[in-house]
């Protein structure tokens, strides 16, 4: 019989990333490193998460930009009916002298 197994939150994985590099970037990474405070290891993490979090934010903000560019011009193209309130409005305006267009 198996022991019973613990419930509550499933600690986050551990992955593990390995990179060959010249000897002087290590160097050079290890000296970056000392003078925050931080390990090699911490150093390079934080190093690259903040790199990969902004190459996501500008690609996520470039897909939204194209998107709403495409949104806008279909909208150019094929624009809705106006609404009840749009006439009314309209005929309010040209009612006050606003000019017809």
């Amino acid at each position: 019989m198996r022991p019973a197994r613990a419930t509550g939150p499933t600690p986050p994985r551990s992955e593990r990333l390995e990179a060959r590099i010249p000897a002087d970037l290590k160097d050079l990474y290890a000296r970056a490193a000392a003078a925050r405070g931080q390990t090699l290891t911490d150093f390079v993490l934080s190093a690259v998460t903040e790199a990969a979090r902004k190459v996501v934010r500008e690609n996520d903000m470039l897909e939204l930009s194209q998107r709403d560019q495409q949104a806008f011009a279909a909208a150019l193209l094929n624009p809705p009916a106006p609404s009840a309130k749009l006439r009314v409005a309209a005929t309010w305006a040209r009612e006050q002298g606003a000019p017809d267009e």
